[in-house]
């Protein structure tokens, strides 16, 4: 799938969301896709392009932090006949490139001084046909308008004419609503995608980061890091034993540069900010900076010990926010600009030395490609025509009555979920993660060991309503062109297969420790009755299969699940409503019946990776069905398998 995308940005005052911008453009370049990145702020000459093509409009900025007066290049108030050449190019570049996405950087959250020209190229994109996506793409932290009516304008806007909002941040960090108080309706749109990292794999490795080593200062692009210039002069005397290496940015004026340079000591150098500052953090003892977007990740990507003064004049709360997320989180000392002065500088610098060396974090770095992932999803969904009509949803009359009957009868209907074959992150598994949080139902999430990567256990890590089992090990066929594919079927001497099942439990305790339940899922659903007798020898306690029980096993739990929605014969999508509902209702039956309160759970199993959007609409539908009902419970995995009645013979 190729996508043509529109990203339209604006930076007014550093170059953090131009920049940001510019590396989610590149990775919608390298996966294939054919990008425009159309700039409406001051040209910034270390910000790369790099295969992607630009539009660059007549530049606005602004001084201090005045977002009503928009200047041009010479310092002179934009007149209209700018702002009309900025929206003529704009919707221009619009119907000339026809994209299939387009992208708003920070609008409708901000950027009100140019929301005329924002709403032209909106508005304008949503009469196209077809209509493209549209999209706002944020940083983590937002400022929040200080009138609740400016609030209620974003959320109309973004509910009548946007698709979905990327986040780039980490929940874990700091979520949207700790800054935008997001309504509860339009939580579905948002889509966090991790930080956004700038520079790209080439400076994210960490250094040695030697405690003899140079203070390293940077205060961003503009000219807001003066004070922290000067500040950090004036704290050189407090820490003789280090050179100071201040980087001031290209927004900052000449005549206030030299004068910078004019006044360091002789253990400090004042130098233009340079394109390796990543390797220069990487061999700090400290980082002194303000709590900048971008220099947040590259703090995060090196790892050097940090003292962070956030930038709060006006009514600048971004910094200040994100500043104590990290202190909170054992990543910063935070010294608040109010109290700027050299002795608190030098305080927190001494702090700084005295922590522990780098340390690696979970905080997901990978934004730019999984924007690109989110965004691929989207259009992919949006283009997936749905096969469920109102008729087949799972509300016929034997489905409900079924339910009432085992109310009536005082029965409770136990289930459980399983999903197969996950191996990396993938924004259909948030999708499916989601929607378990959503409805609190566990889920019990089968990976593939072998193909197991890192970005599947940093996504599952603290999730509490998942659980993991064993899928096998390579998920790879070993029977014949003649037979129905197995791994661990027939087709292999006993020894092997106890070999790669063994190597399965080893290697998903490796990626997820703890976490991994010795419950074995067999690929395909097929195992040799051979090799399932001697789980319990590998250090198995559960089996898990499809359809009704096979034949108990001494010290093996063995729990089946029964309702596959996909029509595996046909290619996928999902099966035929009327066979898939009689299935479900005939079970909800059986288990009714008096007597069967110890029958086998009921088991769904999904595959999030090849659900269209029937199959995940009916699962939605059919979940949240159930979930309502008072004589539904949905158990874990570990009460299943592992549990008081977790005795094969209860089953």
């Amino acid at each position: 799938m190729s996508m043509r995308v529109l990203i339209a940005v604006t930076h007014l005052l550093g170059a953090g969301h131009l920049t940001r911008a510019a590396a989610i453009a590149r990775a919608f370049a390298r996966a294939g896709h054919e990008v425009a990145l159309v700039s409406g702020g001051t040209k910034t000459p270390l910000v790369s392009m790099a295969g992607v093509q630009t539009v660059q409009l007549p530049p606005v900025r602004i001084v201090g932090t005045d977002f009503r007066s928009l200047l041009d290049e010479d310092g002179q108030l934009v007149g209209p006949e700018r702002l009309a050449a900025r929206r003529h190019l704009l919707v221009d570049t619009l119907h000339d490139l026809r994209p299939d996405v387009v992208v708003t950087e920070l609008f409708p959250f901000g950027r009100r001084s140019l929301a005329d020209e924002f709403m032209e190229l909106v508005t304008g994109a949503r009469a196209l046909r077809p209509r493209p996506l549209v999209l706002a793409s944020i940083r983590d932290i937002l400022v929040v308008p200080d009138r609740r009516e400016r609030v209620a304008e974003v959320h109309d806007r973004l509910r009548t004419l946007y698709d979905a909002v990327l986040v780039h941040g980490d929940p874990d960090v700091v979520p949207l609503h700790a800054s935008w108080p997001i309504e509860d309706g339009l939580r579905s749109l948002v889509h966090y995608t991790g930080y956004v990292d700038c520079d790209g794999p080439i400076g994210s490795a960490r250094g040695a980061h030697n405690a003899d080593g140079d203070i390293v200062v940077s205060g961003g692009s503009s000219a807001a890091g003066g004070p922290l210039y000067r500040a950090a002069l004036a704290t050189s005397h407090l820490v003789p034993a280090h050179r100071l290496r201040i980087l001031v940015g290209t927004g900052m004026p000449e005549p206030a540069f030299a004068d910078l340079q004019r006044a360091a000591p002789e253990n400090a150098t004042v130098e233009r900010a340079r394109s390796d500052f990543r390797r220069l953090l990487a061999r700090a003892a400290v980082s002194v900076s303000q709590a900048g977007y971008n220099t947040v990740v590259d703090l995060l990507r090196t790892g050097v010990r940090a003292v962070l003064v956030p930038f709060e004049a006006g009514r600048e709360t971004e910094q200040h926010l994100r500043a104590e997320c990290l202190q909170s989180l054992g990543l910063a000392e935070v010294v608040s600009e109010s109290d700027l002065s050299p002795a608190a500088l030098a305080d927190g610098i001494r702090k700084a030395l005295r922590r522990p060396g780098p340390r690696v974090t979970s905080i997901r770095m990978d934004g730019a490609e999984r924007s690109v992932a989110v965004v691929e999803e989207l259009v992919r969904s949006r283009s997936t025509p749905s096969r469920i009509t109102p008729a087949s949803r799972p509300n016929g009359h034997a489905f409900d009555a079924a339910l009432e009957r085992a109310a009536e009868c005082g029965t409770t209907l136990a289930f459980w979920w399983r999903d197969d074959d996950a191996v990396a992150y993938t924004p259909r598994l948030d999708r499916l993660l989601a929607l378990a949080q959503r409805l609190n139902v566990p889920l019990s999430i089968a990976a593939i060991p072998a193909l197991v990567q890192d970005s599947l256990v940093q996504r599952l890590a603290d999730e509490p309503l998942a659980s993991l089992l064993v899928h096998g090990l390579r998920h790879a066929n070993h029977a014949p062109s003649s037979e129905k594919k197995a791994e661990f079927g027939p087709h292999r001497a006993l020894e092997g297969l106890g070999a790669d099942a063994a190597a399965g439990l080893a290697a998903m305790r490796a990626a997820f420790g703890a976490s991994t339940l010795p419950i074995f899922v067999p690929p395909w659903n097929r195992i040799t009755s051979q090799l399932a007798a001697r789980l319990p020898q590998l250090g198995f306690v559960g089996l898990s299969t499809f359809g009704e029980q096979c034949a108990c096993i001494a010290g093996l739990s063995h729990v089946n699940v029964h309702i596959d929605p996909i029509d595996w014969r046909a290619g996928g999508g999902l099966r035929a409503r009327d066979g898939l509902m009689a299935q479900i209702t005939q079970l909800l039956a059986d288990r009714a019946q008096s007597g069967r309160r110890r029958a086998e759970p009921i088991g769904l199993l999904t595959h999030h990776l090849v659900h269209d959007e029937a199959t995940w609409t009916f699962c939605e539908e059919l979940l949240e069905r159930l979930a309502a009902h008072s004589s539904v419970c949905f158990h874990t995995a570990e009460s299943i398998f592992l549990g008081d009645n977790a005795a094969p013979e209860l089953w």
